[in-house]
């Protein structure tokens, strides 16, 4: 029977044509056996079987270089744009993870300070102990390539005995799930400063070119951290020039300029003027920009520095001197546009300042009977909720307050020791003089805010305006900036949820200011010093302060991405997470509860970090998770 050989062959050159499997290269000479064909053509297929596979095995180790190189280039280029460090890190270690294919890769540093090293970068992992781990210098398989400064590899970890197995390291590792590892030195001249690893959580042996390859990867991590440790250096190097050569000013026309600044004040003064007077007199004088800026002002950051003495204090391109009386801050006089003020004109702006108190106080003694009206009124609506809707309403359009509007009430105290504990027997004149100063700041933010202000139970009580996509939360977060702002000292603010028309039901102002002070409470209890917050900021403890049990919005706000991507996609997130925390967050004891793979455990976890955030796995953040689970499961239960 004859056989056409030359189309045998030329099959060859088909299969590397389209890249078919080795297994495919066989079927030649099989058809050719069939179809009877003779020893001679049967070796000639074989020779040609031969060369085709060697072919193809050259092709695919041109391609693994390609994209070797190609990887190395793109690790290079970034390197040239160094701008973060941690994003170069994570992009070598992915694409070494990628390259070697294998499941988990990270990088260790060394801290010379504690004496240890310290994971700062990984890919793949899914248990928090082991993203969390520290090694003792000289253990385990780090601490051999740290010692050498030589790359080693293991196919099986935990029965190599080259290494120094501690407890810590081989919790880690064995809560990971890994197998073989193989480790690199990062090299910086003859020092190591740390190691680059690749592992698998199935036994493995790495070949000699992908050892290469990682340690090829560990060179351009050192090179990174390197060049970053020189940009530092030469930042400081530039800001030292940048404040030296500040020194250097000129003094020509600064006593003339700050005696022409005197006389303009004294007839501010005098005439009656007011602070923005003051503003535009001093911006001629200092040739800038000068504003009067109130404690909330959100675009003043010379605020953080002033403190409340009065000294002109620089930020950044800013100048600011406090505007303060009695301790408390009234706001601040703010230059932009001279930098380079010398000490005369800081002087000067000093002065102003001090004038500038001076005009504030007397407008603020004129605005204290109209505070003293707005606490009568928030107190009737706390007291008295049987008052007629129609009166209230027309007292507070007197000063200028909408209580047909939505509203919150928020409770605010200044924090210090409580009366009657330990160190602090009753209500000292401290605690007397903060109430005093807290009410004054409240009453001129609520006075602004159209909204109203009184002292009850130690501390103040606000009833403000909600405006359109804000909540009482955020309310409670501004408000508590404000004041803490205004006052110098941590102010803490409960908030309630939100009453929708007060003049409406008066007596919901009283159930609301209830709920705020548990929420102030809480905060304090929780060492939130100078926060604000509403019952929806604090988890779970915001279930049993509020008045209304809102279960369902918990856990939609804890876990709902994960519920809402189950039911999306049909896959079972929850309850891989349900049994991973049942599980003691160890991803090798979930699988064997879900009878699945470790990886595809590794690969749920690694979604839900992506739905819920990398902190999920912090003790506050599990700790609400679950009780979401669980609440989650009664409420389907109940469905059922």
């Amino acid at each position: 029977m004859s056989h056409d050989m030359t189309h045998d062959q030329a099959s060859y050159l088909e299969l590397l044509a389209r890249g078919a499997a080795a297994e495919a290269y066989d079927r030649p000479a099989l058809l050719a056996r069939a179809e009877g064909a003779g020893p001679d053509a049967l070796a000639a297929l074989e020779h040609a079987k031969r060369l085709a596979l060697r072919v193809r095995a050259e092709l695919a180790e041109r391609r693994r270089r390609e994209a070797e190189l190609s990887a190395l280039f793109e690790t290079a280029h970034d390197l040239a744009g160094l701008r973060d460090l941690d994003a170069v890190l994570r992009a070598i270690v992915q694409r070494a993870r990628s390259l070697l294919g294998t499941e988990v890769a990270y990088l260790c540093l060394n801290d010379p300070a504690a004496g240890d090293t310290y994971m700062r970068v990984t890919e793949g992992s899914v248990s928090a102990r082991f993203q969390q781990l520290r090694l003792g210098m000289g253990e385990g398989l780090g601490g051999l390539v740290a010692q050498t400064a030589r790359p080693y590899v293991t196919d099986s970890y935990f029965d190599d005995p080259r290494f120094q197995h501690t407890r810590t390291i081989d919790s880690g590792v064995q809560d990971e799930g890994l197998v073989a590892i193989l480790g690199v030195p990062l090299m910086l001249g003859s020092q190591v400063i740390g190691v680059l690893f690749a592992a698998d959580r199935h036994a493995r042996v790495f070949e000699r070119e992908q050892i290469a390859l990682l340690g090829s990867f560990a060179a351009h991590a050192a090179v990174a951290i390197d060049t970053a440790n020189l940009l530092g250096e030469t930042r400081t190097a530039l800001a030292e020039l940048e404040k030296a050569n500040e020194i250097i000013k000129e003094h020509s026309a600064v006593i003339e300029r700050a005696s022409d600044v005197h006389d303009r004040l004294t007839e501010l003064v005098l005439r009656g003027g007011g602070v923005h007077d003051v503003a535009s007199a001093l911006s001629e004088v200092l040739d800038g920009t000068v504003e009067f800026a109130y404690p909330d002002s959100r675009s003043v950051t010379a605020l953080e520095l002033t403190g409340t003495e009065g000294r002109a204090k620089r930020h950044g391109e800013l100048w600011g001197a406090a505007v303060s009386a009695g301790g408390e801050l009234l706001g601040a006089l703010v230059l932009s546009g001279h930098p380079g003020l010398d000490p005369v004109d800081q002087r000067t702006l000093e002065r102003a300042a001090m004038v500038t108190s001076l005009l504030l106080l007397a407008r603020r003694s004129a605005g204290e009977a109209e505070q003293r009206v707005r606490g009568e009124l928030l107190d009737d609506l706390l007291d008295a909720p049987d008052r007629d809707p129609r009166l209230l309403r027309e007292r507070a359009v007197r000063l200028r307050a909408d209580l047909d509007a939505p509203h919150v009430v928020l409770a605010a105290r200044i924090d210090g020791p409580v009366p009657g504990t330990a160190g602090a027997p009753g209500v000292t004149e401290r605690e007397t003089t903060d109430r005093r100063r807290l009410w004054s700041a409240a009453s001129h933010l609520a006075a602004t805010g159209q909204g109203l202000a009184a002292t009850r139970d130690g501390g103040t009580v606000l009833l403000l305006p909600l405006a359109p996509g804000d909540t009482a939360a955020d309310l409670a977060r501004r408000t508590a900036g404000q004041l803490g702002g205004a006052l110098r000292e941590p102010v803490t603010i409960g908030a309630s949820t939100v009453v929708e028309a007060p003049a409406a039901r008066p007596g919901a102002i009283a159930e609301a200011y209830a709920e705020a002070r548990r929420c102030l409470d809480a905060l304090r209890l929780l060492g939130r010093s100078g926060d604000g917050a509403a019952a929806q900021d604090l988890g779970f403890l915001g279930l049993l302060l509020a008045d209304t049990r809102d279960i369902e919005g918990f856990v939609e706000r804890t876990i709902g991405e994960v519920v809402a991507y189950d039911l999306r996609r049909g896959t079972d997130l929850v309850r891989t997470l349900g049994a991973y925390f049942a599980s003691g967050m160890s991803p090798a004891r979930t699988k064997d509860e879900l009878h699945v793979h470790v990886n595809t455990v590794a690969q749920r976890l690694e979604r839900v970090a992506r739905l819920l955030g990398p902190d999920w796995q912090s003790p506050a953040r599990a700790l609400e998770i679950q009780l979401a689970l669980r609440l989650h499961a009664m409420s389907e239960a109940v469905v059922r």
